[in-house]
């Protein structure tokens, strides 16, 4: 963590309700991670176990979203909080906002692997799948990264394996629609995949969308609804 970025206030009691509301972001940060790897492999291994896991844990994810959002209030009221100070708690509440729709979506997948857990079918999607979750959980793990360090030095290089993602995305599906052509009783299984691919791909977006909230945060730019390499370019002269 870049220490000139939080720590120098007059008050104490300031500079710790900011650590622990950082430190509180890092947490939700590292559940959400936890609830993708295990709802892939869920997904994957028809383990219900592990889906029903999942499905309970967003219940700790969405308590600590509105925790931190509380807090994150109650700052902004009293303290009056201006500058760099000001736009963490603000990036705060969109990032763990952002993580809580994570956590939906990897609950989502938990649902999907109980529904496809009693179905026959086959199983070779489930590679591609696991290479595509691969790519967005670390997506994910280098925005949360950013944010503990406070440095968006490296942020391009995350919101660019965007594409690696979307790529995968289509190809999954037009996999998925040739499967529901070949045999129509495909169709139930292939859209529940679907659904889950889906669910993946939105992954990928949010932690961009990370990415974007940190830039705002660490240079105060706005950079939303920009290219890929429209972010680049601002990112190269600043």
């Amino acid at each position: 963590m870049d220490n000139n970025k939080i720590g120098h206030h007059i008050s104490g009691q300031f500079n710790k309700e900011l650590e622990d509301i950082r430190n509180k972001v890092l947490t939700m940060g590292g559940l959400v991670e936890q609830q993708i790897e295990l709802a892939i492999q869920a997904f994957t291994q028809s383990d219900l176990e592990m889906a029903e896991l999942v499905i309970k844990q967003d219940n700790l994810v969405d308590d600590l979203e509105m925790e931190i959002d509380l807090e994150c209030t109650q700052i902004l009221a009293l303290r009056q909080p201006t500058a760099f100070d000001l736009r963490l708690l603000l990036t705060v509440t969109k990032i763990i906002n952002e993580l809580e729709i994570v956590g939906d979506l990897a609950e989502r997948i938990a649902k999907m692997a109980i529904q496809l857990a009693d179905t026959d079918g086959k199983n070779d999607q489930y590679h591609e799948l696991q290479h595509m979750s691969e790519l967005v959980k670390d997506m994910l793990h280098g925005a949360l990264d950013a944010f503990a360090r406070m440095n968006v030095d490296n942020i391009t290089v995350i919101t660019g394996k965007d594409a690696n993602v979307d790529r995968e995305y289509d190809s999954i599906v037009r996999q998925l629609i040739t499967h529901m052509m070949e045999d129509p009783r495909n169709i139930t299984r292939m859209l529940n995949m679907l659904w889950t691919v889906r669910a993946m791909e939105r992954i990928g977006d949010h932690a961009c969308y990370i990415c974007e909230h940190l830039i705002f945060m660490v240079k105060g730019q706005a950079v939303r609804h920009l290219s890929q390499a429209e972010l680049e370019k601002k990112m190269q002269v600043q």
